[in-house]
């Protein structure tokens, strides 16, 4: 549908010009702006400079072409769809895209808006003709085969210097990274180059005295800190070992001194938990800057104390991350969790509130205790099961049947693509134009993209249903939900609330409005209907066949949506496309 409307907005044909979509992969060992101005250069002189079409406009992107979310090449197919140009140029065809069944798709796309899309390095190649485009599938082939390659060279030259007792990434504080040229016997392991791991003069002495000062075992590393600090060292980023806050108070840095206890790096060992290295299993080729047992030392130390220590019990805030404030404007602020008096033995008070002087606070029992009365509250009638059902299929069909055979055609048309380039690629392989290890590759190729057509297809039949399941399914958890909520401990609380509440949503009086996940936000949609679309019906009584009312009633003040409690009521419309009775309380 959205396709549809996109073209039936662009009436007249885009602008004549080009867009030059320039993209470096955050893989690549070169600097992104060489890179452009290289792509720039190839595509400037091998295509610009024989066009007199202008330029609209340039697209960049630092990212993968691996993956199709990329803000510059977003803004490429947006820009197109408004009909801004009507050809893009790049460098190759893998610049574009390294999946090729997203790439391809998006020519298709765009050759749909009347862009054409062309490869610097062939200028004449057309992925649109037929013949053209084996070539262009095939350079897409190419193009992940030599990442795939380069992934494998990556990990194998790892490992390589793994094993021999190389440092494979930022040096810790207290050494430095160093490179330079291999001998003959490394080179042929480790190329022409060589990267190492080395004391740092100045700061290798700082990491001992810390190390010294833990294994007197007489301060703890908050006064280790304060050691440090007052003799003037700091962390190797600059940060000082001991701040002094805002409230004039002094808070140690201790999280980097814990982790260097605790890294074996120190102590020359190499350890992986990834490649099952474990401690004190390969030596690293690097001068050590305490020992072996200095440092297991250190760790019993440490084991030790924290065996003594007494640990605070934080609160577990039921709300957080769900929680919201309505300001007076209708903008939401996100409330946090916060205890006062936490010391003292009854744990202290504890609130949702906007951590700034004067801003909303509530109390967490009173919060947690209304979220539980509403969800208690919230019922769907058993027997209005089907009459939702078959309502709920209606809408389905209305909202997703117009677009399905759009989309079934277009995932018809791709597979009869992918045979017709299989039929063209086999006349090659008979003429001997190209070779088997080609048609193999090739043949991989077209087999996954089947395979992805295939299921997609498969997922559009199913998706209705799925639908439709999800909704009872919903409909079974709320019938359920009044009677289990209170009965859960905090943490299994949290996890069902995950389930099926947005967000939690609180007025300047506390009272509070839940936002339903989906499917039950589908509820609280058809309620919402009821409302507004059945308000002339909400407080007609039923009429028997006896001519009697129905003794339950509801008022048309009363609220009508699923995420607040409602008053008890049968709620009643006669709109064709919500025809259904649902019952709150």
């Amino acid at each position: 549908m959205a396709k549809r409307q996109n073209i039936a907005a662009q009436s007249a044909p885009p602008q004549p010009g080009w867009a030059m979509y320039l993209r470096t992969s955050s893989e690549d060992n070169q600097k992104p702006e060489l890179s452009r101005a290289r792509q720039r250069a190839i595509i400037e002189s091998n295509v610009l400079a024989n066009s007199s079409l202008p330029v609209r406009g340039e697209y960049i992107d630092v990212l993968t072409g691996k993956t199709p979310n990329r803000q510059g090449y977003q803004q490429l197919l947006k820009d197109a769809r408004m009909g801004k140009f009507s050809h893009v140029i790049v460098e190759r065809a893998d610049r574009f895209g390294r999946n090729d069944t997203e790439a391809l798709r998006a020519i298709d796309e765009l050759n749909e808006f009347g862009v054409g899309v062309r490869f610097a390095n062939s200028p004449d190649l057309d992925p649109m003709d037929p013949d053209d485009r084996v070539i262009v599938a095939l350079s897409f082939t190419l193009a992940r085969r030599e990442s795939a390659l380069l992934g494998i060279r990556t990990r194998g030259g790892l490992q390589a210097k793994r094993q021999s007792g190389g440092y494979i990434s930022l040096a810790p504080d207290g050494y430095i990274n160093v490179s330079g040229r291999t001998d003959t016997v490394k080179r042929h392991d480790l190329g022409r180059f060589d990267k190492w791991i080395q004391q740092d003069p100045e700061r290798a002495p700082v990491i001992r005295e810390a190390w010294d000062l833990l294994l007197e075992d007489q301060l703890s590393l908050p006064e280790i800190a304060e050691a440090l600090h007052v003799k003037g060292h700091r962390h190797r980023s600059g940060r000082p070992f001991v701040e002094i806050t805002s409230e004039g108070k002094r808070r140690a840095n201790i999280s980097s001194l814990s982790n260097i206890f605790h890294n074996w790096t120190y102590a020359g060992w190499i350890i992986s938990q990834k490649n099952n290295i474990p401690p004190k299993t390969m030596r690293g080729n690097w001068d050590p800057i305490v020992t072996t047992e200095e440092f297991e030392r250190g760790e019993a130390i440490l084991e030790r104390r924290n065996q003594h220590r007494k640990v605070r019990c934080t609160q577990e805030y039921l709300l957080a991350g769900y929680v919201y404030f309505k300001l007076p404007n209708g903008s939401l602020r996100r409330l946090t969790g916060s205890t006062s008096n936490s010391g003292r033995a009854n744990g202290g008070t504890s609130y949702y509130r906007i951590a700034e002087p004067g801003g909303a606070s509530f109390l967490c029992s009173e919060i947690d205790n209304k979220v539980a009365n509403a969800i208690r509250h919230i019922q769907v009638a058993h027997d209005l099961l089907p009459i939702i059902r078959n309502n709920y299929t209606d809408e389905l069909k209305e909202r997703l049947g117009p677009s399905r055979p759009d989309n079934c055609a277009r995932l018809v048309s791709l597979l009869k693509q992918i045979n017709e380039e299989e039929a063209r690629m086999a006349r090659l392989l008979a003429s001997g134009k190209i070779s088997e290890d080609v048609w193999d590759g090739l043949w991989k190729e077209w087999q996954d993209r089947r395979q992805v057509t295939q299921r997609a297809l498969e997922t559009m039949e199913q998706e209705q249903g799925i639908h439709i399941d999800n909704l009872e399914s919903a409909l079974q958890v709320i019938a359920k939900i009044g009677k289990l909520y209170n009965g859960l401990e905090v943490s299994k609380k949290k996890v069902l609330l995950s389930q099926i509440i947005e967000r939690v949503i609180v007025d300047n009086d506390g009272n509070v409005a839940l936002e339903l996940r989906t499917p039950f936000a589908y509820l609280q949609t058809l309620a919402e209907k009821i409302k507004h679309t059945g308000a002339s019906h909400q407080c007609q009584p039923k009429k028997k066949k006896n001519g009697e009312g129905n003794s339950l009633s509801a008022s048309s003040e009363q609220s009508s949506t699923l995420h607040q409690s409602c008053s008890t009521g049968w709620i009643r419309t006669n709109n064709r496309s919500v025809n259904s009775r649902l019952l709150c309380r």
